[in-house]
């Protein structure tokens, strides 16, 4: 077998050579094309005559090719490596990557351009492939970062818990103690009765932070806060009773009480005692003690507002924000009492009655306020005449 070379036939090596070619006029028409092309595309010669490029493309391929590549074509000449969509004859796409340059006369005047088409199936495939895997993985990124940032503040919320439950179940307990020691050495006295009302005072706040517990348990891990609904039932005796509950646990400190309340709102009666409660303990740790804590209630047919305000001290503008956290306590003082979680469990109430709690904090006084329509309720509920 000799090894010299056998002559090309340039008329084969055109028409099946393993590229399509394409011959544009200098009008952008096509008038000269192989047979390799033809084969690809399934297009007959008389669909491919005098057809201007964008013809052959996607609708969006098109769109790109006129207001991208055409216009660099015009500017420099040739463009290399551009990824288009020809339509073949059965309407399927052919993925290809297209050279083109421009035949000028010495003048600058376009007399053809040539047109190189490469078959580019495994080459999209691959880039395919590999933007879907950048996406799965970046996908996969942010999901493990929400994971890391979901444990770093359940270790926080955790270590918060610890510590501030310790501390504040510590106190009472150590009330209680103190008070059960002193009746057991010195018996009953005249100072009995006050002993056993410090006591009994130490005992309920006890109990309220295991109830405030409970429910960040249920509203952080559960389905939230479910209410039990009751129609017709008049709100004023609720809101009342709260009142003197408060008013016998701080008896040096002064209730004022202005309830207007016209219609009988559906609400968890017991569950807005427990807001009100929260709102009345908060006022009475934070607000001036010479001053009085003033509570308002209205109500008609459309809304229901109660309110509870002190004085002293306002809230800086930045803690606000934070007052509905859980563990938060804003700008107390270093004695104050409390879990931190009476403002949060108040909100938590607020928001399943589909309603909200703004706080409004001046140097004349610091004002929070609950308020809801008393027309829609939250899906969250349970009606106790069902």
């Amino acid at each position: 077998m000799s090894d010299q070379l056998v002559p090309e036939d340039l008329e084969d090596l055109y028409e099946n050579a393993p590229c399509g070619y394409l011959s544009l006029s200098p009008k952008g028409r096509i008038v000269k094309f192989n047979g390799t092309f033809c084969r690809w595309t399934g297009l007959r010669p008389e669909d491919l005559l005098e057809k201007r490029l964008r013809d052959l493309l996607s609708v969006s391929g098109a769109i790109f090719y006129e207001t991208h590549f055409a216009p660099l074509l015009r500017m420099q000449g040739f463009f290399d490596e551009v990824a288009l969509d020809i339509i073949k004859a059965d309407g399927e796409l052919l993925p290809v990557l297209a050279n083109a340059a421009e035949k000028r006369t010495e003048a600058g005047d376009v007399l053809f351009t040539r047109v190189t088409v490469f078959r580019a199936h495994e080459r999209r495939r691959y880039e395919r492939e590999l933007v879907n895997a950048q996406e799965t993985e970046r996908a996969a990124r942010l999901q493990l970062e929400k994971a890391n940032a979901a444990l770093q503040a359940d270790a926080e919320l955790r270590e918060q818990f610890i510590a501030v439950l310790g501390h504040d179940l510590r106190n009472p307990l150590a009330a209680v103690d103190a008070g059960l020691g002193q009746l057991l050495k010195r018996g009953f006295s005249e100072r009995t009765p006050t002993i056993l009302q410090l006591m009994q005072r130490s005992v309920s706040r006890m109990s309220g932070l295991i109830e405030n517990i409970l429910d960040l348990a249920r509203t952080q891990h559960g389905d939230g806060m479910v209410l039990h609904i009751e129609h017709g039932r008049p709100l004023e005796p609720t809101l009342t009773q709260v009142i003197d509950e408060q008013q016998a646990a701080w008896p040096e400190r002064e209730f004022s009480v202005d309830i207007r309340i016209d219609h009988n709102p559906p609400v968890d009666h017991v569950r807005l005692a427990q807001l009100v409660s929260n709102l009345l303990g908060n006022a009475v740790t934070h607000g001036a003690r010479d001053l009085p804590i003033r509570i308002q209630a209205a109500g008609n047919e459309e809304i229901l507002e109660v309110s509870v305000s002190n004085g002293g001290k306002p809230i800086p503008p930045e803690m606000i924000g934070e007052l509905f956290k859980p563990f938060r306590r804003g700008s107390v003082k270093s004695n104050a009492k409390g879990l931190g979680l009476g403002l949060y469990i108040a909100n938590q109430i607020a928001e399943a009655h589909c309603g909200r709690i703004d706080v409004m904090s001046d140097a004349t006084e610091t004002r929070f306020t609950f308020s809801m329509s008393t027309i829609d309720r939250s899906s969250n509920t349970r009606d106790l005449d069902d």
